[in-house]
């Protein structure tokens, strides 16, 4: 058994993880609006820690593409564009049915287990959608892709999905008048959660590109019309 005396140090490095784990929360709760700007200083302060660990914190999230370090001005949180979101949403297509080609290929009682975990997120969606809560609704959506992928069992496959989600996640929040229609998405979650059971690959490839394109094409078009409120017409993207 453990003692007090066993505590030991706590590492900056550990720190600066803890900072950005906080930061990123916050980012993709909306908390810091697209293309806001962190204060390095009053982040400090707020966490009464030295500058040290909050700098490092914001150059993880740098890294992980959620900010982004602009010179002699500062750290901003990224806005996203039309071509963003086509190649998150493209990527992501790739890496989601690359881990149903996985999990289709085994057991037909593993095929069930997954599904079964996929249906109860998406189970959750209807009262989450009633209720208005888009929060949640966001976070629901993402679980179940990610879910999706952790499924496969394969850990570079994950970690190559974490960064993507998160974007969309981001999104998603930022965007939520950009997502289908209530019933369109808690009728594709379930669906998608049902063909990984007993579909075949050709159907599974076709509902998951209908969902991540519809997504898409939503997300973009709302990120168009308010460039276009602010700024006024804009190229569309292909």
């Amino acid at each position: 058994m453990m003692k007090v005396s066993d505590l030991s140090p706590i590492p900056p490095t550990t720190t600066a993880v803890r900072i950005a784990d906080q930061l990123r929360d916050l980012i993709v709760d909306g908390a810091f609006a697209p293309g806001e700007q962190i204060n390095e200083g009053l982040l400090a302060k707020q966490l009464s820690v030295s500058r040290g660990p909050v700098r490092e914190a914001l150059q993880r999230l740098c890294q992980e593409g959620l900010l982004v370090s602009r010179l002699n001005r500062g750290v901003f949180v990224i806005e996203m564009t039309n071509e963003d979101v086509d190649e998150i949403y493209g990527v992501r297509e790739i890496l989601e049915l690359g881990a149903a080609e996985i999990i289709t290929a085994q057991t037909t009682q593993r095929r069930q287990e997954v599904s079964d975990a996929l249906v109860r997120i998406a189970s959750q969606l209807p009262a989450a959608i009633a209720a208005g809560d888009w929060s949640r609704v966001s976070r629901l959506d993402l679980e179940f892709h990610t879910t999706l992928i952790a499924s496969a069992g394969n850990s570079r496959l994950l970690r190559a999905y974490t960064t993507l989600a998160t974007e969309s996640l981001i999104s998603m929040v930022n965007l939520e008048q950009a997502y289908p229609t209530p019933s369109t998405l808690s009728h594709d979650h379930m669906a998608m959660a049902e063909l990984i059971a007993k579909g075949s690959m050709s159907e599974i490839h076709s509902a998951f590109h209908r969902h991540l394109s519809g997504s898409e094409d939503h997300m973009a078009a709302t990120l168009e019309a308010r460039h276009r409120d602010h700024h006024g017409p804009v190229a569309t993207t292909a």
